[in-house]
């Protein structure tokens, strides 16, 4: 785990801070306060093609639709698949999430 070596006080605090917010609409105030767009967009950007590969679409696709070069795809596979599985603890809640939501 690369952010290890970040741990501790200051670090749970953040993410206890994350794990307070309660709706979208404090999740856009929060990381609107903290981060630039372009951090915000790079977030979304690897989240988006973490999500496209984890739905097994080709580097083609992503390229396009997500506009990212072939070195992020890499980088976000590489911790899609050999990472802490954070992403399909993720992708998993929320198909989970939108399944309970249809019924």
């Amino acid at each position: 785990m690369l952010v290890e070596e970040l741990q501790g006080k200051a670090l749970d605090d953040f993410f206890q801070g994350i794990l307070s917010l309660e709706t979208m609409e404090e999740c856009y105030a929060f990381f609107d306060d903290l981060c630039t767009v372009n951090e915000i967009k790079t977030l979304m950007q690897r989240f988006q093609v973490a999500k496209m590969l984890y739905n097994h679409k080709t580097y083609c696709e992503i390229e396009e639709e997500a506009n990212a070069s072939t070195a992020t795809i890499s980088r976000v596979k590489r911790s899609l698949h050999h990472g802490n599985h954070s992403y399909e603890v993720i992708f998993k809640r929320m198909q989970d999430q939108a399944g309970a939501e249809s019924e």
